[in-house]
């Protein structure tokens, strides 16, 4: 059996259920192979020489994990410059917020590079490679440029924009490029498919061989749509414990008399907050009869405080919060809590069984998995509505939610006081057809379609 070698710019233990459902689930496979995970260490040597940094391995079960510091150069261009500053950014379709700062690249390649040769000597000749998101674009590219010959696959966890809008990425093509040096590249929906397939067929141009498959540079390349999902199960269990019954049972009692909304995100300019919040407001306005009654929790974890965007986002979202609860609170009532701070996961699944509806309207997203961690937190027999946004990968897959264009405040406050008075029979419908949705595409379903498109890539 080959062994299974992942790839990501920060790692998780696989064996800690706080890691999250990706490592459980990638943990599966690593630990059934014997495999290794590699990437950052999260370390940053303030005095380090950039393209150099000490590489860690130790064990985690049957899996190596093997890790790599930074220098403060390498982790400012590679990280805070050209991965978060331009490529996440542009691929969430701001170029108004991208930093096209030509230095940043050069840390982006370097870090790759550096990646690269610490990997190589780490790797066996049958090694399946697995690479993930898009700090590591083009490590497949550098392993080859060393004679790395093992079958690579590469996916993309956020959105890939369409070509114009990738276009304005300075050396676009370089990175592009990079790509034909994988085997299989994976996305999370059909529609960045289309982007890509457009992008190389109007600025490559590659020869369209099918529908998934594509020559250019004197490779074929396999593209399709692998839209991950939760575990399921793992997380209904999650909802079983302790802590969840606890968060649960807090809900139901501070709020007997309201209909909860909730929302729950990091803090990011993707994510339609500001959108979120006057639709809201849209709400109370429109229909008077939730004055009182209906209160939205927005938490929005802390996320990249220190750059200018986003604590610009933050001062707007705490303006709009202290107006509405200005406007229309009374003394025993807030229609808006605002929780700037993260929420343990295991109480996670409480606080979404307490919500009447969840609001997951992001202006652009690769899948989002809170809504479906959201259906699966609920009762079956009395389940909450879920309100998402047309713009998030997940909407391909969950058209028994309400659909929403959160650029249109009308519309989405219409559409919450629809989820708010929807009947018991409508969201048991709903609920039970989405949940049959994300258990069939689960997030095993996931990596075992995707590592099975790979293992059927022909020998080059």
């Amino acid at each position: 059996m080959s062994r299974l070698v992942v790839i990501s710019n920060r790692i998780a233990d696989p064996r800690k259920t706080a890691s999250g459902g990706l490592a459980v689930a990638l943990g599966q496979a690593l630990e059934a192979s014997g495999g290794m995970w590699f990437g950052w260490s999260g370390k940053v040597v303030e005095d380090g020489t950039p393209g150099e940094g000490d590489l860690h391995v130790q064990t985690a079960g049957k899996v190596q994990l093997a890790t790599v510091d930074l220098s403060r150069e390498d982790h400012d261009s590679y990280y805070l410059g050209y991965s978060n500053g331009v490529l996440w950014p542009v691929f969430h379709y701001r170029l108004d917020l991208a930093d096209f700062d030509s230095g940043y690249i050069a840390g982006y390649r370097r870090v790759n590079q550096m990646f690269a040769n610490k990997l190589k000597g780490l790797l066996r000749p049958d090694d399946i490679i697995w690479v993930h998101d898009y700090h590591l674009i083009p490590l497949a590219a550098e392993l080859r440029a060393m004679g790395c010959q093992q079958r690579m696959g590469f996916f993309l966890h956020i959105p890939l924009p369409p070509p114009l809008m990738l276009a304005a990425v300075p050396e676009h093509d370089w990175l592009m490029r990079s790509l034909f040096a994988y085997d299989l590249v994976g996305f999370q929906s059909e529609a960045d498919v289309s982007h890509f397939a457009r992008y190389v067929n109007t600025e490559t141009p590659a020869d369209i061989l099918g529908e998934h498959e594509f020559r250019a540079f004197g490779k074929t390349l396999r593209a399709r749509a692998f839209p991950i999902g939760i575990d399921v199960d793992e997380f209904i269990g999650l909802g079983e414990g302790r802590e969840s019954q606890e968060m649960f049972g807090q809900m139901r009692e501070e709020y007997s008399r309201r209909r909860l909304l909730l929302g729950v995100e990091r803090l990011d300019y993707s994510k339609g907050l500001p959108q979120r919040l006057k639709a809201f407001r849209q709400l109370l306005q429109a229909y008077p009869e939730n004055l009182g009654s209906a209160t939205l929790i927005q938490i929005a974890a802390p996320s990249r405080e220190s750059v200018d965007a986003y604590a610009a986002l933050r001062q707007e979202l705490e303006s709009l919060c202290g107006a509405i609860n200005g406007n229309y609170g009374e003394l025993d009532w807030m229609p808006v809590r605002y929780i700037h701070r993260n929420v343990a996961r295991k109480r996670l699944p409480g606080l979404y069984r307490a919500a009447a509806v969840a609001l997951v309207t992001p202006l652009r997203d690769g899948m989002n998995l809170v809504a479906k961690e959201f259906i699966a937190a609920q009762d079956p027999d009395d389940p909450g509505v879920l309100v998402l946004s047309r713009f998030a990968g997940a909407a391909e897959q969950m058209k028994d939610a309400l659909l929403v264009n959160p650029y249109d405040t009308t519309r989405t406050a219409e559409t919450m006081q629809r989820a708010l008075q929807m009947p018991r029979e409508e969201r048991q419908r709903r609920h039970q057809a989405l949940l049959k949705g994300i258990r069939e595409q689960d997030v095993h379903w996931w990596r075992e379609s995707f590592l099975a498109a790979l293992a059927a890539v022909p020998e080059a």
